[in-house]
């Protein structure tokens, strides 16, 4: 579960370029639901995936994960909680390290290091078997270095890597915004997939309105650092893109402006 309550951010506080990030956010996700998120360049989407990951520390208000109040805590103390995918494939795993290599310290987040070998015989397998489950071939390759896969093959590991730890939290930062619409089509699928098998709760941020609509259980819009719409169930159901795009237009103050806007 994810609860926020009355979170504000605030940038660049007594500054001529101070700006309200998040303006008083509550919201409550329960185990287990997907959410996907949508508002405007700035409207506070990505502020909020790091109020819950800890790499934003809010100036009020309080986080809980599960039972765990972690309002103040750093990203690595809430490692172990909290799983992250980035827009950009290169971001959140080591390109010169091997896919092993990679999976063996993501199977490790949160935890302490020691001296004692990250990789054994039963951890291959169990790492060999979690990616041919990708049916991308790659479990052949797991000594290549990352940096050799393409955008859509290292997002897809990305999404195993942040399953290894036993995270309650998957938070998904416009994952497949990089990719082209048909590795994209493959990688959502394979959240998808990945968060039902898991229960995981996952928050998806997205400029995609059709994705918005295609995946999850639950949309929020954000604008002005506030949400402004929040829908599941039937009333989610009976919205089409072309409403949520008139909800932007209004937002935006705006008659036709549909260049900060992804149908597809």
């Amino acid at each position: 579960m994810i609860s926020v309550k009355d979170i504000k951010v605030v940038f660049g506080r007594g500054t001529p370029l101070q700006k309200q990030a998040l303006n008083g956010v509550s919201l409550i996700i329960e185990q287990g639901s997907f959410v996907t998120v949508i508002g405007s360049n700035g409207a506070g989407k990505s502020t909020l995936l790091g109020v819950l990951a800890g790499d934003v520390l809010p100036s009020e208000g309080q986080v809980l994960i599960g039972k765990n109040e972690v309002t103040r805590k750093s990203t690595a103390s809430r490692a172990g909680l909290v799983a992250r995918v980035f827009q950009d494939p290169l971001t959140g795993s080591c390109g010169s390290l091997s896919i092993e290599e990679n999976l063996a310290l993501a199977a490790r987040r949160g935890e302490k290091r020691g001296l004692a070998p990250a990789l054994g015989g039963n951890r291959r397998d169990y790492f060999r078997e979690r990616i041919a489950e990708l049916n991308l071939g790659l479990e052949n390759r797991l000594k290549d270095r990352m940096d050799l896969l393409s955008g859509g093959q290292r997002q897809a590991v990305s999404l195993v890597m942040a399953t290894l730890a036993g995270s309650e939290v998957l938070l998904l930062d416009e994952h497949t915004a990089a990719l082209d619409p048909g590795m994209a089509e493959f990688v959502m699928n394979l959240t998808q997939k990945i968060v039902a098998e898991r229960k995981l709760t996952t928050m998806m941020v997205t400029h995609s309105m059709r994705q918005a609509l295609d995946y999850g259980h639950r949309t929020i819009m954000l604008h002005g650092g506030e949400i402004v719409l929040d829908v599941a169930g039937d009333n989610r159901k009976n919205l089409q893109v072309e409403d949520l795009i008139a909800m932007f237009r209004k937002m935006r103050g705006q008659t036709l402006d549909d260049d900060a806007l992804l149908i597809g």
